[in-house]
């Protein structure tokens, strides 16, 4: 599918940023216009997330077959992708099967590997939450809170609530989300496969998701890879620490 883009800058060479789990191309707006005084950027919303259309699976195939049609229809040629989390997992894997769109690669605090299954609790407390009534966000931020028991977190989670003049409702297409999880903490049988473009993985020091042991494997698929540790930030680095991350992001684009 062609997923939905918010472009930014008019010049310079044609960046694309994605998204983790449970965020949207909104997450990276203000990363996106740092970097448009010299690229064009492309904030992608993959499947099930953001405004694009609510489907019945979730694969890193298909999402990475998503991003690719998205970047042909586009005209742009080979870009720069950048993914966080599991838009990094996503853009991995849109290097290793559809090199000849990729010219560099940046992965954002993730490895080729699967994690132990993770926000399930979130996805169902979300799902299960009562917005039949609801008139105020800080209503739907008290139901998740035994579940989601940090309120920044929390505050993530609930930019993906609509309130409006129709009432309360989620954006994002949860029972497949949450099914699909398994998946998602996991990674696809590539074995055999490389990617021989640049490539730069950025990570939190204080996050646990890119460790010293991961990175045989990531030799393997990402023979030119480079590593940049942004030290105070935990999962979320762009978001915690925006200007150390583009200062290690910068030097490495086009």
């Amino acid at each position: 599918m062609k997923l939905p883009v918010t472009a930014y800058g008019d010049t310079g060479t044609p960046v694309v940023v994605m998204h983790g789990l449970f965020g949207s191309g909104r997450n990276w707006m203000t990363a996106a216009r740092r970097l448009a005084d010299r690229h064009r950027v492309f904030a992608f919303d993959l499947r099930n997330h953001g405004t694009s259309p609510h489907v019945e699976t979730m694969s890193y195939p298909e999402m990475a077959d998503d991003v690719r049609e998205t970047i042909e229809s586009l005209g742009l040629g080979p870009v720069a992708l950048v993914g966080h989390s599991m838009g990094g997992k996503t853009a991995m894997l849109t290097a290793l099967q559809y090199p000849a769109a990729v010219e560099r690669l940046v992965v954002v605090d993730a490895a080729p590997v699967a994690y132990p299954p993770a926000f399930v609790e979130y996805a169902r407390a979300m799902r299960n939450a009562d917005l039949s009534s609801i008139t105020r966000r800080g209503e739907v931020d008290a139901q998740l809170a035994d579940a989601v028991p940090t309120p920044g977190t929390r505050a993530f989670l609930l930019q993906n609530l609509i309130l409006d003049a129709d009432g309360a409702r989620w954006r994002p297409n949860l029972p497949v989300i949450e099914a699909a999880l398994p998946a998602i903490s996991g990674w696809p049988a590539v074995e055999g496969r490389r990617y021989d473009g640049p490539t730069l993985f950025i990570y939190g020091g204080k996050s646990d998701y890119v460790q010293q042991d991961h990175r045989a494997t990531i030799a393997a698929y990402f023979p030119h890879v480079q590593y940049a540790e942004v030290p105070e930030a935990g999962h979320w680095v762009h978001a915690e620490r925006l200007d150390d991350f583009l200062a290690a992001l910068t030097p490495f684009l086009p």
